[in-house]
Protein backbone atom coordinates (compact mmCIF):
# COMPACT_ATOMS: atom_id res chain seq x y z
CA UNK A 1 0.00 0.00 0.00
CA UNK A 2 1.54 3.71 -0.79
CA UNK A 3 0.05 6.57 0.65
CA UNK A 4 1.30 10.15 -0.53
CA UNK A 5 0.37 12.79 1.37
CA UNK A 6 1.46 13.16 5.44
CA UNK A 7 2.69 15.73 7.56
CA UNK A 8 5.26 15.69 10.20
CA UNK A 9 5.89 18.48 13.19
CA UNK A 10 8.34 20.09 10.04
CA UNK A 11 4.81 21.90 9.16
CA UNK A 12 1.47 21.07 10.72
CA UNK A 13 1.62 17.34 11.94
CA UNK A 14 2.02 16.26 15.47
CA UNK A 15 4.32 13.72 14.96
CA UNK A 16 8.16 13.40 14.22
CA UNK A 17 8.88 12.64 10.51
CA UNK A 18 10.07 9.36 11.58
CA UNK A 19 6.40 8.78 13.67
CA UNK A 20 5.03 8.93 10.25
CA UNK A 21 7.18 5.96 9.18
CA UNK A 22 6.32 4.46 12.36
CA UNK A 23 2.60 4.99 11.37
CA UNK A 24 3.46 3.80 7.83
CA UNK A 25 4.99 1.04 9.12
CA UNK A 26 2.01 -0.06 11.45
CA UNK A 27 -0.44 0.73 9.20
CA UNK A 28 1.02 -1.90 6.82
CA UNK A 29 1.92 0.43 4.33
CA UNK A 30 5.16 -0.62 2.05
CA UNK A 31 5.52 3.59 1.25
CA UNK A 32 4.90 6.67 2.48
CA UNK A 33 5.49 10.60 1.14
CA UNK A 34 6.41 13.28 3.86
CA UNK A 35 4.78 16.38 2.13
CA UNK A 36 5.39 19.39 4.92
CA UNK A 37 3.57 22.24 4.09
CA UNK A 38 6.35 24.45 1.74
CA UNK A 39 9.21 22.67 3.55
CA UNK A 40 11.66 19.52 3.09
CA UNK A 41 13.48 20.42 6.56
CA UNK A 42 12.08 16.63 7.84
CA UNK A 43 13.24 14.65 4.86
CA UNK A 44 16.66 13.55 6.86
CA UNK A 45 14.87 12.65 9.75
CA UNK A 46 12.26 10.73 8.09
CA UNK A 47 15.02 9.19 5.58
CA UNK A 48 17.05 8.14 8.79
CA UNK A 49 14.02 6.13 9.64
CA UNK A 50 13.49 4.03 6.57
CA UNK A 51 15.76 1.09 7.24
CA UNK A 52 14.51 0.87 10.65
CA UNK A 53 10.79 0.87 9.61
CA UNK A 54 11.10 -0.99 5.97
CA UNK A 55 8.69 1.61 4.81
CA UNK A 56 10.05 2.73 1.46
CA UNK A 57 10.15 7.33 1.17
CA UNK A 58 9.04 9.64 -1.41
CA UNK A 59 10.46 13.35 -0.37
CA UNK A 60 7.95 15.57 -1.12
CA UNK A 61 6.59 19.17 -0.30
CA UNK A 62 2.95 20.27 -0.16
CA UNK A 63 3.38 23.94 -1.93
CA UNK A 64 0.68 26.48 -1.30
CA UNK A 65 -0.15 28.45 -3.98
CA UNK A 66 -2.78 30.77 -5.67
CA UNK A 67 -4.92 31.05 -8.56
CA UNK A 68 -5.73 34.82 -9.06
CA UNK A 69 -9.14 35.95 -9.43
CA UNK A 70 -11.55 39.19 -9.48
CA UNK A 71 -12.99 38.59 -6.46
CA UNK A 72 -9.72 37.25 -4.34
CA UNK A 73 -8.30 33.70 -5.92
CA UNK A 74 -8.82 30.80 -4.79
CA UNK A 75 -6.32 28.23 -2.97
CA UNK A 76 -4.36 25.46 -5.01
CA UNK A 77 -2.28 22.72 -2.74
CA UNK A 78 0.24 21.47 -5.00
CA UNK A 79 2.00 18.01 -4.21
CA UNK A 80 5.59 18.37 -5.13
CA UNK A 81 7.57 14.37 -5.46
CA UNK A 82 11.29 13.64 -5.62
CA UNK A 83 12.31 17.10 -6.70
CA UNK A 84 15.95 19.07 -5.66
CA UNK A 85 15.85 20.74 -2.25
CA UNK A 86 17.99 23.10 -2.98
CA UNK A 87 17.02 24.59 -6.95
CA UNK A 88 17.03 28.11 -6.15
CA UNK A 89 13.79 29.28 -7.45
CA UNK A 90 12.11 26.69 -5.38
CA UNK A 91 14.02 27.20 -2.28
CA UNK A 92 13.29 31.27 -2.63
CA UNK A 93 9.58 30.84 -3.04
CA UNK A 94 9.14 28.30 -0.57
CA UNK A 95 11.33 31.05 1.85
CA UNK A 96 8.80 33.59 0.89
CA UNK A 97 5.69 31.60 1.17
CA UNK A 98 6.80 30.42 5.25
CA UNK A 99 8.12 33.95 6.02
CA UNK A 100 4.46 35.47 5.14
CA UNK A 101 2.79 32.98 7.15
CA UNK A 102 4.27 33.40 10.09
CA UNK A 103 3.82 37.01 10.06
CA UNK A 104 -0.25 36.16 8.67
CA UNK A 105 -0.50 33.97 11.92
CA UNK A 106 0.15 36.82 14.03
CA UNK A 107 -2.53 38.59 12.66
CA UNK A 108 -4.90 36.38 12.92
CA UNK A 109 -4.24 35.78 16.51
CA UNK A 110 -4.57 39.56 16.95
CA UNK A 111 -7.71 39.38 14.96
CA UNK A 112 -9.12 36.66 17.12
CA UNK A 113 -7.54 38.10 20.54
CA UNK A 114 -10.13 40.44 19.97
CA UNK A 115 -12.89 37.83 20.82
CA UNK A 116 -10.98 35.02 22.33
CA UNK A 117 -8.99 34.17 25.27
CA UNK A 118 -6.23 33.62 22.42
CA UNK A 119 -2.57 35.03 22.83
CA UNK A 120 0.53 34.64 20.67
CA UNK A 121 2.21 32.71 23.40
CA UNK A 122 -0.73 30.12 23.11
CA UNK A 123 0.04 29.62 19.67
CA UNK A 124 4.06 29.47 20.27
CA UNK A 125 3.19 26.76 22.48
CA UNK A 126 1.36 24.46 20.34
CA UNK A 127 4.41 25.09 17.50
CA UNK A 128 7.14 22.45 17.33
CA UNK A 129 10.71 23.82 17.02
CA UNK A 130 11.49 24.65 13.16
CA UNK A 131 8.09 24.39 12.38
CA UNK A 132 5.97 27.37 10.55
CA UNK A 133 3.66 29.14 12.70
CA UNK A 134 0.46 28.29 10.72
CA UNK A 135 -3.57 28.13 11.21
CA UNK A 136 -3.46 24.74 12.45
CA UNK A 137 -1.30 25.75 15.39
CA UNK A 138 -3.89 28.43 15.65
CA UNK A 139 -6.56 25.63 15.96
CA UNK A 140 -4.87 23.75 18.55
CA UNK A 141 -4.18 26.80 20.64
CA UNK A 142 -8.06 27.50 20.32
CA UNK A 143 -8.99 23.74 21.30
CA UNK A 144 -6.44 24.30 24.59
CA UNK A 145 -8.63 27.51 25.40
CA UNK A 146 -11.82 25.36 24.92
CA UNK A 147 -12.84 27.90 22.49
CA UNK A 148 -13.41 24.73 20.65
CA UNK A 149 -13.43 20.90 20.50
CA UNK A 150 -10.51 20.02 17.58
CA UNK A 151 -8.87 21.80 14.55
CA UNK A 152 -11.87 20.70 12.27
CA UNK A 153 -14.31 22.64 13.97
CA UNK A 154 -12.09 25.70 14.29
CA UNK A 155 -11.51 25.48 10.26
CA UNK A 156 -15.03 25.32 9.91
CA UNK A 157 -15.61 28.50 11.61
CA UNK A 158 -13.39 31.31 12.88
CA UNK A 159 -10.07 29.96 10.60
CA UNK A 160 -12.44 29.59 7.64
CA UNK A 161 -11.80 32.19 4.64
CA UNK A 162 -14.56 33.34 4.99
CA UNK A 163 -14.55 34.40 8.57
CA UNK A 164 -13.38 37.93 9.32
CA UNK A 165 -10.24 36.70 11.34
CA UNK A 166 -9.07 35.16 8.42
CA UNK A 167 -5.76 36.49 6.81
CA UNK A 168 -4.82 35.47 3.22
CA UNK A 169 -0.75 35.11 2.98
CA UNK A 170 1.79 35.32 -0.10
CA UNK A 171 1.53 32.31 -2.64
CA UNK A 172 3.04 31.66 -5.59
CA UNK A 173 0.75 31.54 -8.87
CA UNK A 174 -0.39 27.91 -9.46
CA UNK A 175 0.90 27.41 -13.06
CA UNK A 176 4.46 29.30 -12.52
CA UNK A 177 4.77 27.39 -9.06
CA UNK A 178 4.11 24.34 -11.51
CA UNK A 179 6.60 25.13 -13.62
CA UNK A 180 9.22 25.46 -10.89
CA UNK A 181 8.52 22.09 -9.89
CA UNK A 182 9.13 20.73 -12.83
CA UNK A 183 12.36 22.94 -13.51
CA UNK A 184 13.41 21.69 -9.97
CA UNK A 185 13.31 17.84 -11.13
CA UNK A 186 10.21 17.47 -9.76
CA UNK A 187 6.85 15.95 -10.80
CA UNK A 188 3.14 18.17 -9.39
CA UNK A 189 0.05 16.99 -8.55
CA UNK A 190 -2.75 18.81 -7.27
CA UNK A 191 -3.88 18.06 -3.80
CA UNK A 192 -7.35 16.98 -3.08
CA UNK A 193 -8.84 19.39 -6.10
CA UNK A 194 -12.51 19.11 -4.95
CA UNK A 195 -12.25 19.76 -1.91
CA UNK A 196 -15.03 22.19 -1.38
CA UNK A 197 -15.52 22.60 2.28
CA UNK A 198 -12.04 24.33 2.36
CA UNK A 199 -12.99 27.12 0.67
CA UNK A 200 -13.55 27.84 -3.70
CA UNK A 201 -12.39 25.31 -5.64
CA UNK A 202 -11.35 25.68 -9.42
CA UNK A 203 -12.99 24.35 -12.33
CA UNK A 204 -12.18 22.19 -15.25
CA UNK A 205 -11.15 24.42 -17.91
CA UNK A 206 -8.56 25.96 -15.18
CA UNK A 207 -7.25 21.88 -14.43
CA UNK A 208 -6.90 21.77 -18.46
CA UNK A 209 -4.77 24.95 -18.16
CA UNK A 210 -2.69 23.74 -15.63
CA UNK A 211 -2.21 20.43 -17.75
CA UNK A 212 -1.10 22.38 -20.17
CA UNK A 213 1.48 24.35 -18.12
CA UNK A 214 3.08 20.66 -17.12
CA UNK A 215 0.76 19.74 -14.15
CA UNK A 216 1.38 16.08 -13.56
CA UNK A 217 -1.57 14.54 -11.56
CA UNK A 218 -4.62 14.87 -9.72
CA UNK A 219 -5.32 13.33 -6.18
CA UNK A 220 -8.23 12.02 -6.39
CA UNK A 221 -8.98 9.39 -3.42
CA UNK A 222 -9.09 11.73 -0.12
CA UNK A 223 -11.73 11.74 1.80
CA UNK A 224 -12.24 15.44 1.50
CA UNK A 225 -13.91 13.51 -2.49
CA UNK A 226 -17.25 12.36 -2.67
CA UNK A 227 -17.99 9.02 -5.02
CA UNK A 228 -19.41 11.31 -7.66
CA UNK A 229 -16.30 13.72 -7.31
CA UNK A 230 -13.77 10.94 -7.31
CA UNK A 231 -15.90 9.62 -10.54
CA UNK A 232 -15.25 13.04 -12.48
CA UNK A 233 -11.71 13.83 -11.15
CA UNK A 234 -11.24 9.68 -12.69
CA UNK A 235 -12.63 11.18 -15.76
CA UNK A 236 -11.06 14.60 -16.38
CA UNK A 237 -7.65 13.50 -15.49
CA UNK A 238 -8.15 10.83 -18.54
CA UNK A 239 -9.10 13.45 -20.43
CA UNK A 240 -6.20 15.27 -20.13
CA UNK A 241 -3.66 12.87 -19.43
CA UNK A 242 -2.83 13.13 -15.54
CA UNK A 243 -1.75 10.74 -13.64
CA UNK A 244 -4.34 9.99 -10.14
CA UNK A 245 -2.86 9.28 -6.79
CA UNK A 246 -4.70 8.62 -3.41
CA UNK A 247 -3.49 9.13 -0.36
CA UNK A 248 -4.40 10.19 3.47
CA UNK A 249 -3.49 13.36 4.10
CA UNK A 250 -2.50 12.64 7.80
CA UNK A 251 -1.37 15.21 10.34
CA UNK A 252 -1.53 12.76 13.21
CA UNK A 253 -3.16 13.92 16.17
CA UNK A 254 -4.26 16.91 14.48
CA UNK A 255 -6.52 15.48 12.14
CA UNK A 256 -8.72 12.92 11.53
CA UNK A 257 -7.69 11.30 8.36
CA UNK A 258 -6.12 7.81 9.16
CA UNK A 259 -3.05 7.32 7.53
CA UNK A 260 -3.21 4.42 4.63
CA UNK A 261 -7.09 5.01 4.51
CA UNK A 262 -6.79 6.27 0.80
CA UNK A 263 -3.67 5.17 -1.58
CA UNK A 264 -2.38 4.95 -5.02
CA UNK A 265 -1.65 2.11 -7.44
CA UNK A 266 1.98 1.21 -7.71
CA UNK A 267 2.36 1.77 -11.37
CA UNK A 268 1.28 5.76 -10.52
CA UNK A 269 4.20 5.61 -7.99
CA UNK A 270 6.61 3.90 -10.82
CA UNK A 271 5.79 6.66 -12.99
CA UNK A 272 6.46 9.40 -10.30
CA UNK A 273 9.75 8.25 -9.78
CA UNK A 274 10.68 7.58 -13.28
CA UNK A 275 9.53 11.52 -13.99
CA UNK A 276 11.39 12.65 -10.64
CA UNK A 277 14.78 13.64 -9.91
CA UNK A 278 15.43 11.92 -7.05
CA UNK A 279 14.75 7.92 -5.97
CA UNK A 280 12.34 6.54 -3.95
CA UNK A 281 14.01 5.80 -0.40
CA UNK A 282 14.03 2.06 -0.16
CA UNK A 283 15.32 -0.14 2.93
Amino acid sequence: MIDLHTHSRASDGTDTPGQVLEAAAAAGLAVVALTDHDTTSGWADAAATVARTGVALVRGTEISTRIATPDGGISVHLLAYLHDPAHPALVAELARTRDDRLTRARRMTDRLAEDFPLTWQDVLAQTHDGATVGRPHLADALVVAGVVAHRDEAFATMLHPGAPYYVPHYAPDTADAVRTVLAAGGVPVMAHPRAGKRGRVVDEETLAALADAGLAGLEVDHRDHDAADRARLREVAAELGLLTTGSSDYHGAGKRNLIGENTTDPAVLAEIERRGKLEVLRP
